[in-house]
């Protein structure tokens, strides 16, 4: 499944988004000398390993290793991991900083990357697999998204039926990804991160005050250009 586009119109350009979309892709080809198939290379080493963070912590590691929780953010394990966490931040990430406003959304989306890592460390705290991607910060981006907007519609595909988009409430097509996270776990796959990045994203938005109280400077229109055939 990959979503297009909602059907909110965006006041401002999504500066942050866009920027933090061009960083994951400039890192992903660095990380591989620019070459889109080939392997990690030059930032290997500054994935986060579970059983490392928790060794340091309890004082049997180097400490340099909690700062592996903020660079694996930024780093992916191929092109298809990539581009599917580049889809899923431009489809629901300029509403979100739209209703934030920029400079509040870089510092949550931050936030929700760090949650999103701990989470996983919590449940897997044994494993020495790296854990890499933006998709804990991006289910930060969901989780709020499904709280200020649940009502909004989505466009999507599913792959194989590219030319056939779909359009399902925001409330549905969330809350089924992040059950999805909760009872299909996927061998190889962060499910735990995913998880606790959107429940970092809805609790984003009951401390600053529900959504009501986010959305009262930012009023959010519906798009009339948005089409559902």
């Amino acid at each position: 499944m990959f979503p297009l586009r909602d059907d909110l119109n965006i006041t401002q350009k999504p500066v942050v988004t866009y920027t933090i979309m061009a960083l994951c892709g400039l890192v992903f080809l660095w990380d591989r000398n620019w070459s889109i198939f080939g392997e990690s290379l030059v930032f290997s080493d500054l994935a986060c390993r579970p059983k490392n963070v928790i060794d340091a912590l309890q004082g049997r590691g180097s400490w340099y290793e909690l700062s592996k929780m903020f660079t694996c953010l930024f780093l992916h394990a191929n092109w298809a991991h990539v581009l599917s966490n580049l889809i899923f931040l431009w489809a629901f990430g300029p509403s979100v900083e739209n209703a934030l406003g920029g400079p509040r959304f870089a510092v949550f989306y931050l936030f929700w990357g760090l949650f999103a890592t701990a989470t996983h460390i919590f449940v897997m705290s044994s494993s020495s697999a790296a854990l890499l991607g933006a998709s804990g910060a991006i289910g930060g981006v969901l989780g709020c998204y499904f709280l200020l907007f649940p009502g909004a519609r989505i466009k999507f595909i599913i792959p194989p039926l590219f030319f056939w988009p779909f359009v399902v409430a925001a409330w549905v097509l969330l809350g089924m990804w992040f059950l999805f996270q909760i009872f299909f776990q996927q061998q190889g796959v962060a499910n735990w991160a995913h998880a606790g990045g959107f429940l970092a994203g809805m609790l984003t938005v009951m401390i600053l005050g529900g959504r009501a109280r986010v959305l009262e400077k930012r009023p959010m229109t519906v798009d009339p250009e948005f089409e559902e055939d």
